[in-house]
């Protein structure tokens, strides 16, 4: 499908995005050089030519996490991973390799790291007969990725209907946590094609536990994001109205179980279909902050908003775009909690940029280049992580199709 800002009006776009960073001139310039970042330096990836749908996370000493797919030259695919001490990388190892993987630019694989130092990681898996019809095979490794033990697929419905864009995080000291869109309603008789949120976790024995409906109702194809706060988990997720209003929605996980769903920010986009653009989010201690895609009453932009009650309510979005964003967001926070954010912007017919962001309290920094990439769909979601006090950076380049990484760092001097 085209991506939504296709459909605007890009002119009136472009002057109120103009008009709005205008106005907020004065500030960003007061913040100066507290949200300035530093120069951006590009190193050798891991991944070769074929490469793409990157993932970062941080293991539990620190070390960069790199998950990617590799397409081989005989056609075959491999989800593979890499780790990054801060000088180089370590030899690549194999996740998954010769399976039926459901392969596709917006729904990709990921890894994190447990709180014993075990890795996790999940890839898509085509299921019966339909063109969409997978679902999710999480693994787990206790040696550094050198090996990894048999598949668990955490939804239990059994039906050949669609199960992706998942996020992980680890559970406790050696459990699996997950959250990811459900189809399993779309494959019922009179189905009204609408996707779900729910949640499982799976034990280090591999046992699979707790899986629980969060909402009935959701975006088809967006991403979801999760972090930890000191009060529990919050995950963010694209909700979908009955009025199809597609605004981002935040739940929390209390003593009792998830919360009700509740909106992050009242956009109103009103959208019949998925932008394919999911929010992602940053958590330190109590403070939470979500960054967001939308084109709500005929303007694309890019938020961030902030809560300092662990995700129950949030203040007003700060806009952080160049003014033509196609979003595919992520956001990290620095040691103040201010937050850095990732995305893409157009920059014509044909060409992208990976722009960099920092927000200190209202007021956007300046905008940093990472690279220039395409807007197509190959070119996937940029993505970040924290190393020490520096951000890394992974994206995807279209020609040719490979995985790049940068840093930065979040002194500006």
């Amino acid at each position: 499908m085209d991506h939504p800002s296709a459909l605007l009006t890009r002119a009136t776009g472009a002057l109120l995005a103009l008009s709005l960073l205008a106005c907020q001139g004065d500030a960003t310039a007061s913040a100066g050089a507290d949200a300035s970042l530093g120069e951006v330096t590009e190193f050798t990836s891991p991944a070769p030519a074929g490469s793409n749908t990157p993932h970062l996370a941080l293991d539990g000493r620190g070390r960069v996490l790199l998950s990617w797919t590799q397409r081989r030259p005989d056609s075959t695919v491999a989800i593979q991973m890499a780790t990054w001490d801060g000088q180089a990388w370590d030899s690549t190892r194999t996740i998954a390799d010769n399976r039926q993987f459901f392969v596709n630019w917006a729904d990709f694989p990921a890894i994190t790291a447990l709180g014993n130092g075990d890795l996790a990681a999940h890839w898509l898996e085509r299921e019966g007969g339909g063109k969409y019809a997978y679902g999710v095979r999480v693994v787990r490794s206790t040696d550094g990725g050198v090996t990894w033990g048999a598949p668990v697929t955490p939804h239990t419905d059994g039906l050949a209907a669609e199960h992706g864009f998942v996020s992980l995080w680890g559970e406790g000291t050696d459990g699996i946590g997950m959250v990811w869109l459900d189809g399993r309603k779309s494959a019922m008789p009179d189905s009204t094609r609408e996707m779900t949120i729910r949640t499982a976790s799976v034990s280090a024995t591999g046992t699979l536990q707790r899986e629980a409906l969060v909402d009935a109702r959701s975006c088809d194809c967006c991403q979801t994001g999760t972090a930890a706060t000191r009060t529990g988990r919050v995950l963010v997720y694209r909700d979908r109205t009955t009025e199809e209003i597609r605004d981002i929605a935040i739940v929390r996980q209390t003593d009792s179980g998830w919360t009700a769903p509740q909106k992050v920010h009242n956009d109103d986009w009103h959208y019949p279909g998925c932008p394919v653009n999911g929010p992602q989010v940053a958590s330190s201690g109590d403070t939470v902050v979500v960054a967001w895609y939308t084109a709500a009453h005929d303007t694309a932009r890019v938020n961030v908003a902030r809560s300092v009650d662990g995700g129950a309510t949030f203040g007003a979005p700060v806009r952080v775009d160049d003014g033509d964003p196609i979003g595919r967001v992520d956001v990290v926070l620095d040691d103040a909690a201010n937050p850095v954010v990732v995305w893409l912007e157009q920059r014509g017919p044909d060409a992208a940029e990976v722009l960099a962001r920092r927000i200190v309290g209202n007021a956007p920094g300046p905008v940093r280049v990472l690279s220039r990439t395409s807007g197509a769909r190959q070119s996937g979601f940029p993505r970040i992580t924290r190393h020490a006090n520096d951000v890394v950076a992974a994206w995807t380049s279209v020609n040719p199709l490979q995985v790049h990484v940068a840093r930065f760092s979040l002194s500006s001097k």
